[in-house]
Parts: C-alpha cells; sequence; structure tokens
C-alpha cells in the first residue's frame, strides 16, 4: 500500500500538468519566443543553476516546478533541487527522510515545512524515489529573526556551531537596483525597513552559499533552485550573490507568475525579469 501512494503522489502531477498545458505560456527572452518545457530542457544544456522564481500561492507555477524538475533529470541525470522552503539546519532531517528512515509526518514536523507544503509535496516524493538530493537552502527563522532586531552584525555573536549553518561572515548588503526595488516594495526608506532589507540579504547569502557548496562538492550536477522570485528576478538576490561568489558557473533563471494579460502577453513587458517567463492563468484558484 505504501509504494502504490507513492506511485499515486509522484504520478497524479503528469495527469493535471497535461490539463494544465493551456494555462501558462512559456517565453524565451533571448531567441523572442514561445517555448515548451521540453523546448526549455534542452535549452538548459549548458547551465549550471536554473533559479525559477514562483509566486508561492500559484498553482500552476507549482504544478510545472514539479515538471521541469522531472524533465531536467531525465534530460540530466545528476540533478539536485534546492528550495527556500527548507533550512540549512534540517539537512539531516531531509536526508533522513529522502533516505527512508523517518516517517512522513516526523518529516514534516521536524523539517518546519511551510503550511503550503503539499504543493511542494510532488517534488519531494519525486526526489525519494529518483534518490535526487534536495538542499534545504535558506537561513533558518531564528536567525533571521535576529537579523531583524539587531542587524546583520548580530550574527557574529552566535556560538561556533551555529555558525556552521551560515554562509562566511560578514555578509554584505546589497545596495543600487535591489535596494531600490525592495525599499519601493515596502513603501519608503528607514531603520526599520533597512533591518528588514538586512534579512533579506541574510536569505539571499545563505541561499547562494547553500547552492555553491552543494555544487562544489558534486561537480557536474545541476541545480534547480526554487525560490520567492523576488530572490531572483532581474538577477539580483540570491542570483547576484551566487555569482559574485562563484563567477564561472552559467546560471539561467525563470520568473514564473499570474498575468492580467495572460490571453495577450505583452512579453516586452516582463523580459527584463529573466531569461524565461512563464506567465501563468490568473483565473486559476490559487493554492491558498
Amino acid at each position: 500500500m505504501k509504494h502504490l501512494l507513492t506511485i499515486i503522489c509522484i504520478c497524479l502531477p503528469l495527469f493535471i500538468t497535461a490539463q494544465i498545458s493551456q494555462q501558462y505560456k512559456i517565453y524565451d527572452v533571448k531567441n523572442q519566443k514561445v517555448i515548451s518545457v521540453n523546448e526549455l530542457t534542452r535549452d538548459l544544456e549548458k547551465t549550471d543553476v536554473l533559479f525559477f522564481g514562483e509566486e508561492h500561492n500559484d498553482s500552476v507555477g507549482h504544478i510545472l516546478e514539479f515538471e521541469i524538475l522531472k524533465q531536467i533529470h531525465i534530460a540530466y541525470p545528476k540533478t539536485a533541487l534546492s528550495m527556500e522552503m527548507f533550512h540549512t539546519d534540517v539537512q539531516p532531517i531531509i536526508n533522513e527522510y529522502l533516505g527512508g528512515y523517518i516517517s512522513e509526518k516526523n518529516f514534516i514536523k521536524e523539517s518546519r515545512a511551510w503550511n503550503n507544503y503539499k504543493d511542494y509535496r510532488p517534488l519531494m516524493e519525486y526526489a525519494k524515489v529518483n534518490e535526487i538530493d534536495v538542499i534545504g537552502a535558506n537561513g533558518a527563522a531564528r536567525y533571521s529573526n535576529m537579523v531583524s532586531k539587531s542587524g546583520l552584525d548580530v550574527l557574529n555573536t552566535l556560538p561556533k556551531e551555529s555558525r556552521s549553518y551560515l554562509p562566511p561572515l560578514p555578509i554584505d548588503t546589497a545596495t543600487g537596483s535591489y535596494y531600490n526595488k525592495f525599499t519601493k516594495e515596502l513603501g519608503g526608506h528607514n531603520m526599520g525597513n533597512m533591518k528588514i532589507y538586512q534579512t533579506q540579504n541574510f536569505w539571499d547569502a545563505t541561499m547562494a552559499w547553500s547552492i555553491a557548496r552543494y555544487i562544489k562538492k558534486h561537480k557536474g550536477t545541476k541545480v534547480l533552485h526554487l525560490n520567492g522570485r523576488f530572490h531572483s528576478d532581474e538577477r539580483l538576490g540570491t542570483l547576484a550573490k551566487l555569482k559574485s561568489t562563484s563567477k564561472k558557473l552559467i546560471i539561467s533563471n525563470l520568473s514564473c507568475f499570474p498575468s492580467a494579460d495572460y490571453n495577450n502577453p505583452e512579453w516586452g513587458k516582463h523580459k527584463h525579469l529573466g531569461d524565461y517567463i512563464i506567465i501563468t492563468d490568473p483565473g486559476i484558484k490559487k493554492s491558498f
């Protein structure tokens, strides 16, 4: 029965993917054309890391994440999945679940899985069945809370064992376009927002470090990294930090979101966001 349930949870998204084929469009910015998932996969031959920037409640986007992981793995068997949705300190728990040592119930509880874990479950189960590594890439909430209250320098005060879950310190605070974009989202510049922005930089630095560290140990592996699209749109945030520390990596980014112009896309309006743009039907019910 356990194996049957696993097969069902893997196969069900395949049927759903077929059903949503008319509910998304993928645009290749460089070649200025709409492409399929298969064409996207073939285009990634020289890519080391693909950033998938998502809207966390986009139902169609989550199904596409699964389909893209599956297609990348089929085309390039040395594939790993990196996720903003899990933290560096729960990596042993992720590995224990993937290895079949602990139950899903304990995994969800002890890994502090997001409330919408159901949206990411097909990815995790596919990884488990196909022995794909999953990287818990993000910084733990207890550390980001410290930064939000006291700034990035407070991380230097942590015990040595705690710092093992953190990227190299000090963490630089990005300036320029990313900062301007962030403060615009929050509605202005003030000291409170600056500490929140430092938290954003902490997340970015931790995810970039997690990816780089994994690739250093597993050369030749393609990494599909999932994060909220603010972290990678316009090649800023996490992507920029990864590129600054791992200059030889070939990185592509994809921005996925529902759009009001879905029926007649204005691709020129979106093309600055990434190498590939996926717009999904805004009429589809959100996952939460």
